[in-house]
């Protein structure tokens, strides 16, 4: 399951998608690097929750395995990474039936019927077996790390190993929600490319193809003015009652570092049940929060270090809370506990 950009309303996940909005910029580097022969063999694209970095991932995984040969024609020709639908590597991608692609991402667990909490080790380990393969079709062999941020130390160590000695023609693409957070010895072996919220225009125009709704409609206006740059926010705020949320969990940011106790008992309450969207649409903002803390630039080292174990430890305690279906409101109140001693830190 993509930890990044979620399924849209019409179902597709980021493989199946080919429409790609805003950050045309990004999309460029790319495409110019890969022209000039001098490809980086792993890239870190980062930015906030929902803004279409595991879509780009994919659009470049496609291309390059559509394109082998940067000095191809097509190529030289390109003015974007777009592939056709119909091309054989686009449905391969789509189905997840391309040899010389892998993903790794949080996977079921079977007995549980829920996510794992974390992309497991022994996924990550798989890396070394598939690079040091030849190729199936005689090109490139890619890895998407979806997200970077699932990765325990463990799995991030495991990982390294292919970073300090990837073999030719190799590309991992490796999608962050918090950049900054990584091991140093990660960024330091990666091209970052950090992507920037959307423009609302940007979002209403995603909502409008995907939700089959006019851009101008009063609902896609209000959602994508609220959703600060994320079409995966945007598709949830289409929601009335995860509006209300919203502005509830914004209200309490507010009063950080001293929340109102009775609006956090409300917000757990709001929050409980064996609906998913409320857990899903609280922890988005509290990671854009997160996320929004680490890219502001005049920060200590132990300030950026704080940050970044709070999002490492309120992730995984929502994690655990939706796998074991755990109450909701200890939750609410660890979180904002967290969140208040990083305010109090400043």
């Amino acid at each position: 399951m993509s930890s990044d950009d979620d399924a849209d309303g019409n179902g597709k996940l980021p493989r199946q998608t080919t429409s790609f909005f805003g950050h045309g910029g990004a999309e460029q580097v790319l495409l110019e690097a890969y022209r000039s022969g001098r490809f980086p063999h792993a890239w870190l694209i980062g930015g906030p929750p929902g803004i279409g970095k595991a879509t780009l991932a994919y659009r470049m995984a496609r291309f390059v395995l559509a394109h082998p040969d940067p000095r191809m024609p097509g190529v030289r020709r390109a003015t974007s990474l777009s592939v056709d639908p119909s091309h054989p590597v686009a449905r391969r991608v789509a189905t997840q039936a391309h040899s010389d692609l892998l993903v790794l991402e949080r996977t079921l667990n079977e007995q549980t019927g829920k996510l794992y909490t974390s992309i497991r080790v022994d996924d990550v380990r798989r890396t070394v077996s598939f690079f040091g393969s030849t190729a199936g079709e005689g090109g490139w062999r890619i890895a998407i790390v979806d997200a970077i941020d699932d990765l325990q130390r463990e799995g991030a160590n495991a990982l390294l190993k292919v970073l300090e000695e990837p073999p030719q023609r190799s590309l991992l693409l490796l999608v962050s929600n918090a950049p900054g957070r990584e091991l140093p010895t990660i960024r330091s072996r990666c091209r970052r490319l950090l992507l920037r919220p959307l423009a609302i225009e940007d979002v209403a125009r995603a909502l409008s193809e995907t939700k089959g709704k006019d851009a101008a409609d009063p609902e896609v206006r209000q959602a994508s003015e609220a959703a600060e740059g994320s079409v995966g926010r945007a598709l949830a705020l289409l929601d009335a009652s995860m509006l209300a949320l919203r502005r509830r969990v914004l209200e309490l940011f507010a009063q950080l570092p001293n929340p109102d106790p009775r609006s956090l008992h409300a917000l757990g309450e709001a929050i409980g049940g064996t609906d998913p969207k409320p857990l899903e649409t609280f922890m988005d903002l509290v990671n854009g929060w997160l996320s929004a803390r680490l890219s502001e630039g005049a920060r200590a080292k132990p300030q950026m270090a704080y940050i970044a174990e709070t999002w490492e430890k309120v992730n995984r305690a929502a994690r655990e809370a939706e796998t074991y279906n755990l109450e909701r409101k200890p939750l609410v109140f660890s979180i904002f506990g967290a969140l208040a001693e990083g305010v109090a830190r400043d």
